[in-house]
């Protein structure tokens, strides 16, 4: 199994970093063996999106597709900014083709600054992610700075957090090879 953690803010790492790191090491505890690729959006960002898809891709964006391309399962961790995501994420998204998410399980991480910005990025990446036709959990863990104490995540974040892991685990088993067709609109253009 392939597990790609994406931290899609520009920012250097802070509370964001500790609830993405926090999947990441939960998905590996819990599944012998995986492969846990961490795409990280701040220390190495992205060349912008290319205009012709017959353009040579950066080697950095080419890193960071083939590894979501071979996941089976994602987690995106984003800030909330100006009630969405940041660029560098939405970036990243605009390179990967329909393929690429498709029957895919999905995790979301968000961290905003109060509780009233929680539908904002999940709302957002919610219908992009349907676009592609991937799998995103029913529920995703919404963190504020009330959820963080010393740069740790309090007992109720981590739980919130364990069972995003756990979800996402079991998703990726129950669906991994399988065609959950019809195919999404998105791709009778590809």
């Amino acid at each position: 199994m392939q597990l790609s953690v994406v931290y899609g803010a520009p920012t250097p790492p802070g509370r964001l970093a500790t609830a993405v790191d926090h999947v990441a090491e939960r998905l590996a505890s819990r599944s012998a063996g995986a492969a846990i690729h961490r795409i990280d959006l701040h220390a190495e960002p992205l060349a912008p999106m290319r205009t012709s898809w017959s353009e040579e891709l950066d080697p950095r964006n080419v890193r960071a597709i083939e590894a979501i391309d071979a996941s089976d399962g994602v987690v995106f961790g984003s800030p909330v900014y100006r009630a969405s995501v940041p660029g560098v994420l939405k970036n990243l998204i605009d390179h990967l083709s329909v393929e690429s998410l498709r029957d895919k399980p999905v995790g979301l991480v968000v961290v905003g600054a109060r509780p009233h910005h929680y539908l904002g990025v999940d709302r957002h990446l919610r219908d992009i992610l349907s676009w592609f036709g991937a799998l995103a959990l029913p529920t995703s863990v919404y963190l504020t700075h009330d959820d963080f104490e010393d740069g740790r995540l309090r007992p109720g974040p981590d739980a919130a957090l364990d069972d995003l892991a756990r979800a996402l685990l079991a998703l990726v088993e129950r669906v991994r090879g399988l065609d959950l067709g019809p195919a999404p609109l998105a791709a009778a253009a590809t």
